[in-house]
């Protein structure tokens, strides 16, 4: 993931900017009364796959990233893709916080939403 990601720290701005890049970030379009929320098909193919099986392996080690899945699954009645998705943007974002303060990952961070 980081040789997708390349050795500058500054690339991305902020975590929208890396979210966009990776795919994970929806994409919100509106017009007067409609509005639609669809995913991105222009994306960094090999960053967005190692994202998703990581966001997938995450489900069997993080309690958050369960919790958050479960979440998105139970109560929204999100899809599988659709529910991974969003733990990857969560770890997506987590990531971006790392790399930009040189801190280890904080679960409490990443999933503040749905761990209590």
């Amino acid at each position: 993931m980081s040789a997708e990601l390349g050795d500058d720290r500054t690339r991305f701005a902020d975590a929208r900017g890396l979210k966009a890049y990776d795919g994970s970030a929806p994409i919100t379009r509106a017009s007067g009364k409609k509005s639609s929320i669809t995913r991105r098909r222009i994306r960094n193919d090999r960053l967005n796959h190692v994202g998703c099986l990581w966001a997938f392996s995450a489900l069997r080690a993080s309690p958050g990233a369960m919790a958050r899945y479960r979440h998105r699954r139970d109560e929204r009645g999100d899809w599988h893709a659709s529910a991974l998705r969003n733990v990857f943007n969560s770890l997506i974002g987590q990531l971006h916080h790392c790399l930009q303060h040189r801190e280890l990952f904080d679960e409490q961070a990443a999933f503040a939403a749905t761990v209590a």
